[in-house]
């Protein structure tokens, strides 16, 4: 499912700062998978949400550490891309 513009995009990330950056950059920050590349990233959101990307920031975001009962573990491994859109262009994520 990783091969199609549905598996690429896992969510919208809705925080503070991404909220904040939607209203002063128009840049939208999304969980995508991570083996997907940029212009994966561009082309599925583009696709998705009808809009014009005119760059995709991304960043691999370590998982951290969780203790477990008498173990230690981490959270899994995940992928950041942060997409910042055509001045005309808006997503509406609520």
């Amino acid at each position: 499912m990783k091969d199609t513009i549905f598996g690429i995009v896992v969510r919208p990330l809705v925080t503070e700062k991404s909220t904040h950056q939607a209203e002063t950059r128009n840049a939208y920050a999304f969980e995508v998978s991570t083996d997907a590349n940029k212009a994966q990233i561009k082309q599925a959101i583009e696709k998705i949400y009808n809009v014009k990307v005119r760059e995709v920031r991304t960043a691999n975001r370590k998982g951290k550490p969780r203790r477990t009962r008498a173990s230690w573990g981490t959270t899994r491994h995940w992928k950041k891309a942060v997409v910042v859109l055509d001045e005309n262009d808006r997503i509406d994520l609520f």
